[in-house]
């Protein structure tokens, strides 16, 4: 993990359900204790019935769902965008083929972490951008990192920072499906860096943008995608 202070977590503390604010399909990191050591596996929020219990995909592993036994005990740890949090919780009821999911006992503790911004995940994705007015032809560009607030763009292309509102188009392929998403963005310029290459290339410039009313939909796929990387691929936090 980057040792950047904006993305060290703060102390543990209790937490409250609603303070997580779970959304169906939100990525959940499910974990379970019958190996010699914990082991990790990702799932998905279906719903919940509050105080009484939570219903979550069956986790899968090699294409076939994870063993689980009814009164087993997991911990479930989840990324709200700004927390992470973690709570114990007891298999109550499984449901097998053709439904794969669970039913899991209601938290009674929660610990968590508050993140001081949102964190940055290192991609390399070709996208392009455009003015939001649409009279403008379409700029190529690379996207090398991105969060539920922004993204850094990288280009050939010299824009105005005073450019206002823009569309930044590109496409994601999250897990678990992996079925490419294709995003489009509004975004303004926040800052301007020019990141020069090799002797007689031309120069790179890197924008950092900021998402204006970012697509619901979007904001939780991007929100996955961090939580991903923060249990899994820390080294591509930024």
């Amino acid at each position: 993990m980057h040792s950047d202070p904006a993305v060290h977590e703060m102390k543990p503390q209790e937490f409250v359900f609603e303070a997580m604010n779970l959304q169906v399909g939100v990525r959940l990191q499910f974990i379970t204790y019958r190996r010699l050591k914990p082991v990790q596996y990702f799932s998905t929020l279906i719903g919940y019935i509050k105080d009484d219990y939570l219903i979550v995909k069956m986790p899968m592993e090699n294409g076939a769902p994870i063993g689980l036994v009814e009164g087993e005990r997991v911990t479930i740890r989840v990324f709200s965008g700004v927390n992470v949090c973690s709570f114990a919780c007891t298999v109550e009821r499984i449901f097998g083929r053709p439904l794969l999911y669970v039913h899991l006992s209601f938290p009674t503790s929660i610990q968590g972490t508050s993140l001081r911004t949102a964190m940055r995940v290192k991609v390399d994705l070709p996208a392009r951008i455009t003015a939001a007015t649409g009279d403008a032809t379409a700029l190529e560009c690379t996207l090398a990192n991105i969060s539920v607030s922004g993204a850094r763009i990288e280009t050939h292309h010299s824009l105005v920072q005073d450019i206002g509102e823009m569309l930044l188009e590109f496409t994601l392929a999250p897990p678990p499906e992996h079925h490419p998403v294709s995003v489009r963005a509004r975004a303004a310029i926040r800052n301007i860096n020019a990141v020069r290459v090799e002797p007689g290339e031309a120069d790179v410039f890197a924008y950092g943008l900021q998402f204006i009313d970012l697509d619901p939909n979007h904001f939780m796929l991007l929100q996955n995608l961090t939580y991903e990387a923060l249990l899994a691929d820390r080294h591509k936090i930024v």
